[in-house]
């Protein structure tokens, strides 16, 4: 199909029209006075004679609601660049190319007469054409994605140029420089019309977009045109139809010209018809590389018609607006890219860990730079703890989201190693060294773990973390600063804090707290005190909700505090209880699994979970016996109360068990089938020290 819509390379246009410059400053749109004996108006004869000062601002006869529509349109919006008019001397200016008529002297010694359209009405006109086109276009061009662009030409154009404008474009439109495959299909986008006052109100346009309002204007009825703006939402183009035709070659046509009588049918529908005479311009939209679609200018019957020059006027409008949409296409495309990449690079949900709830958000540090290096994480890690990481590449850009999501994966593997902070900092330094020289990045690696209360607190260069507690109080934790990720030769030093129940953990970037307007200190220390004033608000037994003090956060900037991308995460402690875990340490001996099964009974009647006994004593003799078999050292055993009993086993053997399916003749290899058909979630994770086996149960 897209074959048929380029246009001829090299056709030559009537001898009889001027064609105008492609910039609309640069051209002046001519147009002949249109007489109906041939000889002029009467005005103008009598200009001609001498009867009418040659200055003397005439307009021809049925012109004069054209020619004030445009200069009601300049007015509005006056081109800057226009210069300012000059007195009248008699000596009309050239206005493009053709023959340009002797002054009004020579006229008058000569006896010959001046050429038509070459008079000081004319000029007037194509001077307010000119400016018409100067300032549609400017509105044109302010916007920058595919609505706004379409609504700027229908505004741009209706009432001025047209009373009713409608706005076909492919769909789907095609990207740049792919071949779109599959039938052209024209839809409808957008269609405006000039309403009577009679009509009062609004209504919806054809595609749900807005409508201009009602203007002040008081016409007859304009049922004909009302009749049009119904038309079909859909059109199919049919190969070597009228339609295929007239987008093929990319002029615009009258609407009761041959080719057009033929297409629009096609295009409205059947049985659609336009006011008689040259009241409607089909002008077909031609982007970048192909027809993107088509646009109808339609003209109530009690306005004057398009005239030739009006052509010129459609065809400056369609160019423009269809570069202006192939421009807004690839930015669509580049913002699409730049969110799918963002949020590939963050987690798409948060776990939830047994002991801590977590929340966070995100904001880039704009709509046109949708894509940075701020990312936060939570990492599960064995023993129900959970690592919580939050960094910042240096930059905002496409390559600075590049290098955070190596980063990221990074610290997920080594987070998996349960790796100690401090020696997640340092492989993560020499990551991003091997990644380039300038490839520099702060970060902040913690890890909770709710059967101690305890949190471990690793930085790299990046704002501390802020405690809220159970109370009110708001604390910045003192955390040693370290050097930023990428300098290299560097130590990283990890803090051991208290993290009590009900208390919140704030983690951050830069952006949040500094910005051209405050250093980082001001900004943290205003953070501290919005959130000692939020805590305020809920009481001090009540903490505030999660997700509502990420929003309370982030309502503290103001409308120029953001220069930079957000990444914010969240974490409540709740914790676990002493009296909801039972611990153990046992010897690998044969008689271990069954005092085992001993310790999980007598765990499991304290807690009245009678119910469960026979489940758990089974699950938990199959895992400790593989231990059992080869383990050098006491092996562990633990058991979880919260939501769910979690049961977990560990060794010094790094190794971890793999599910398989046992032979007829194994005499072992059966007991993680069981624990896989029992268990609700089990998992193997490796230690520094070995391994932990571990399994859930839902409490009956």
């Amino acid at each position: 199909m897209t074959e048929h819509l380029t246009p001829h390379e090299g056709r030559k246009a009537p001898a009889a029209r001027t064609t105008a410059p492609a910039d609309p400053r640069g051209a002046l749109l001519r147009s002949p006075e249109p007489t109906r004996d041939g000889g002029g108006s009467a005005a103008a004869a009598q200009a001609r004679a001498g009867d009418v000062p040659s200055d003397a601002h005439v307009p021809p006869s049925g012109e004069h609601s054209q020619s004030s529509a445009y200069s009601a349109h300049s007015a509005a919006e006056p081109d800057p660049h226009r210069p300012r008019p000059v007195p009248d001397s008699g000596v009309p200016a050239q206005s493009g190319p053709g023959p340009v008529g002797p002054p009004d002297g020579e006229e008058r010694r000569s006896g010959q007469p001046r050429p038509p359209g070459s008079g000081p009405v004319s000029m007037r006109r194509d001077g307010d054409r000119l400016r018409f086109v100067g300032a549609a276009t400017r509105r044109i061009a302010r916007g920058i994605d595919l609505d706004e662009i379409v609504m700027g030409l229908c505004r741009a154009t209706v009432p001025t140029f047209s009373d009713a404008i409608l706005v076909y474009l492919r769909d789907p439109l095609p990207v740049g420089d792919e071949r779109p495959t599959g039938p052209l299909v024209l839809r409808l986008r957008r269609s405006d019309r000039l309403r009577s006052i009679e009509e009062g109100g609004e209504e919806p346009d054809t595609d749900g977009g807005s409508t201009l309002p009602a203007l002040q204007v008081v016409q007859p009825d304009i049922t004909d045109i009302t009749d049009v703006m119904g038309s079909a939402e859909l059109c199919e183009v049919q190969p070597g139809g009228a339609l295929a035709e007239v987008l093929r070659g990319v002029r615009p046509v009258f609407a009761d010209s041959a080719a057009a009588r033929a297409a629009l049918p096609e295009l409205l529908g059947e049985g659609r018809t336009l006011p008689g005479g040259q009241r409607g311009i089909l002008a077909p939209l031609r982007g970048r590389r192909r027809v993107i679609g088509a646009a109808v200018f339609l003209r109530r019957p009690d306005r004057p018609a398009f005239e030739a020059d009006d052509l010129l006027v459609a065809a400056q409008l369609a160019t423009h607006s269809a570069l202006g949409i192939d421009k807004a296409v690839l930015y669509g495309r580049e913002a699409y890219i730049a969110d799918e990449l963002q949020r590939t690079m963050l987690p798409e949900t948060l776990p939830r860990p047994t002991g801590v709830r977590l929340a966070s958000r995100y904001l880039p540090a704009a709509e046109t730079a949708r894509v940075g290096g701020d990312w936060y994480d939570a990492i599960p890690l064995p023993g129900s703890r959970v690592a919580l990481v939050v960094g910042d590449v240096m930059g905002h850009s496409m390559t600075s989201a590049a290098i955070m999501g190596q980063l990221r994966t990074t610290a997920q593997t080594l987070a998996g190693l349960d790796l100690p902070p401090q020696e997640v900092l340092h492989h993560l330094d020499e990551q991003a060294q091997r990644l380039g020289s300038d490839r520099m990045a702060t970060c902040l690696y913690a890890v909770y773990d709710p059967v101690s209360h305890r949190i471990t607190i690793a930085n790299a260069g990046h704002p501390p973390p802020v405690l809220l507690h159970l109370g009110g109080r708001a604390e910045v934790l003192r955390v040693p600063p370290g050097a930023p990720i990428g300098v290299g030769g560097v130590d990283f030093e990890a803090v051991e804090l208290d993290a009590p129940a009900g208390a919140t953990l704030l983690l951050y970037t830069d952006g949040l707290v500094e910005s051209r307007l405050r250093d980082v200190w001001t900004g943290i220390e205003q953070l501290r005190e919005r959130l000692a004033a939020t805590a305020q608000l809920t009481g001090p037994d009540h903490p505030p909700p999660l997700e509502a003090l990420c929003d309370e956060v982030l309502d503290m900037l103001g409308p120029g505090d953001r220069d930079d991308d957000i990444a914010l995460l969240a974490a409540r402690f709740d914790g676990i209880a002493p009296s909801d875990v039972a611990y153990w340490f046992l010897e690998p001996e044969s008689a271990t699994p069954s005092r085992a099964r001993r310790l999980a009974r007598s765990a499991l009647a304290r807690w009245g979970l009678e119910e469960m006994t026979d489940s758990v004593e089974l699950l938990f003799s199959e895992v400790v016996t593989n231990a059992v078999r080869y383990a050098s050292r006491p092996i562990t055993l633990r058991l979880l109360r919260t939501d769910v009993l979690r049961c977990e086993v560990g060794d010094d053997v790094p190794q971890l068990p793999r599910l398989r399916q046992a032979r007829a003749t194994d005499e072992g290899g059966r007991g993680l089938y069981l624990v896989n058909k029992m268990a609700r979630r089990w998992g193997a994770t490796r230690l520094s020290t070995g391994k932990v086996v571990w399994f859930e149960l839902n409490r009956s």
